[in-house]
């Protein structure tokens, strides 16, 4: 018979420790240590202090910082989590250099970062710019729900909340009309009473608060939509698991390493209305990381699923510079692969997808984003154009015409799309008609033709690859998959501590 050594696992041993040695490379806490200690700008974090002179000497902004990150990739998102395994984990111990700071400590540190996270964010960017992990062909934009630090039993209209008020307040009349008719209650169920009666009278309170100083919400087509008590910035949303109260945590990345460049929660906002903030705070980023981000929007692609389709979207992208593959709610009912695709609902979609002699169909004028108002021109692809001639006289009418720079024409992969032959000497060439009264196609319209085309359906389909890797590390991997703060500024910056964590973990690698 096999004779095994025993296993000591639950046993003590007393043994020396050298913190230093615990803390192997190519981890995800050594990275994080490098970092934070060779790499960031805390200086920022003095101004939270004034104990120069006076006062106890306050925890390191580096080690709180340090031991909040590291919790978080662990999935120790509570304070007290954090704060207990700074006192029993060795990695934890050799990270805060045996530091040992109280939950409260750490839960008001979390609370702050909203004033410094922005800048921290920006920091490990560029550090992941210059180790080459920021890619220059394509973004994409997601959201991600997360359940929040509040009740969705206590989210309504103010209509429901004003009936949940009364209904309270008829619970505690009854306990009173009880105890007059009753004089043979036991002492203990009167105790019990009193205490269910003052529950009930502190949350009718809670509600009538809040409806005085609380408006109520109206949403897109200007309905009365539901607030919550708890924390109002947040929102009831629906997801494949059910309806939760939480926040959709939106994210912009890039498609070689996924790094995170944009990050941004968002409560009681649909998710349409999330992307113009969410691409002027990526433009933000990009004039801060990049040397020249000017060219690196215009050789960049951009995608979003049919969340963030409009109108007003379509036409907020088509100026910013980006190459844009956004899709409705219809695209797959389009797409021949699929089996269950239709057939198309107007002539006009035949139309627009009428082969020619076996090729596809060219784009015209119409699949141009033209701005009489500013005399301006953009490309399918997002690139602007130089106007040739205005007032152009051709079968007695009158033409404004535009022509495409050579070096963008020569490198567009909407070329064979575009044009018949590969340009030689110049761009492709467009004119509008002036004051021209026809009607103008959509800038849905313009997508649909754009996303339908052979170069389209590719761009768009790396965009699952993209970006929804991203939230599977954030929540499963990492276990970040709640939120432990109230309000739209706490929530926002727990979320980019978040991000800051996946963004870290991908720099471990380059760190030696």
């Amino acid at each position: 018979m096999a004779n095994y050594k025993p296993d000591l696992s639950c046993q003590n041993k007393f043994i020396p420790i050298n913190f230093s040695e615990q803390i192997l490379p190519g981890t995800f806490e050594y990275g994080l240590c490098y970092i934070v200690e060779n790499k960031l700008d805390l200086s920022g974090f003095d101004a939270w202090y004034n104990n120069d002179k006076a006062g106890a000497a306050a925890y390191s902004p580096a080690v709180m910082l340090k031991i909040v990150l590291l919790g978080y990739a662990h999935g120790l998102i509570s304070s007290r989590r954090i704060a207990k395994a700074c006192e029993n984990n060795i990695l934890f111990m050799s990270v805060s250099g045996d530091v040992q700071p109280h939950y409260t400590s750490i839960a008001a540190f979390v609370a702050k970062m909203h004033e410094q996270i922005e800048p921290l964010f920006t920091q490990v960017l560029m550090i992941c710019d210059e180790e080459g992990l920021i890619g220059r062909n394509m973004f994409a934009i997601d959201g991600c729900k997360l359940k929040s630090n509040a009740s969705k039993e206590w989210s309504g209209t103010f209509d429901e909340l004003g009936r949940k008020k009364a209904k309270l307040e008829r619970a505690s009349k009854r306990i009173i009309e009880r105890h007059q008719s009753q004089d043979n209650l036991s002492e203990e169920q009167v105790n019990q009473d009193l205490k269910q009666k003052e529950k009930l009278d502190k949350s009718a309170d809670k509600i009538t608060q809040f409806l005085a100083t609380h408006q109520e919400k109206t949403g897109s087509k200007g309905k009365p939509v539901k607030s919550n008590v708890t924390d109002p910035d947040s929102a009831k949303m629906t997801t494949s698991k059910g309806t939760l109260q939480g926040y959709n945590g939106i994210a912009i990345n890039d498609d070689k390493h996924q790094i995170i460049l944009q990050a941004q929660a968002w409560g009681s906002v649909g998710e349409q209305q999330t992307l113009q903030p969410a691409v002027a705070q990526l433009k933000q980023q990009l004039a801060q990381v990049s040397q020249n981000p000017q060219l690196t929007k215009q050789r960049t692609k951009f995608t979003a699923d049919s969340g963030f389709n409009s109108e007003a979207n379509l036409e907020f992208m088509a100026e910013s510079g980006f190459d844009t593959y956004i899709a409705d709610n219809k695209f797959r009912k389009r797409n021949p692969l699929f089996k269950e695709s239709e057939t198309y609902e107007t002539e006009q979609e035949k139309r627009r997808l009428k082969r020619r002699h076996g090729k596809p169909r060219l784009f015209t004028s119409d699949d141009f984003y033209y701005n009489e108002t500013t005399q301006t021109c953009r490309c399918p692809a997002g690139n602007e154009m130089w106007r040739s001639g205005i007032n152009v006289k051709s079968h007695h009418q009158q033409y404004t015409r535009f022509c495409g720079y050579l070096k963008d024409c020569k490198v567009c992969p909407l070329q064979q799309q575009c044009m018949r032959k590969p340009p030689i000497k110049t761009g492709r060439q467009v004119q509008f008609k002036n004051n021209d009264s026809r009607k103008k196609l959509s800038y849905m319209d313009k997508m649909k033709v754009k996303i339908d085309s052979p170069m389209g359906r590719r761009a768009y389909s790396k965009r699952l690859g993209c970006i929804e890797p991203v939230f599977g590390n954030i929540t499963v991997n990492k276990g970040m998959n709640k939120l432990t703060l109230r309000g739209q500024t706490k929530v926002n910056a727990q979320w980019q501590l978040y991000c800051l964590v996946h963004n870290i973990e991908k720099l471990q690698n380059r760190i030696h």
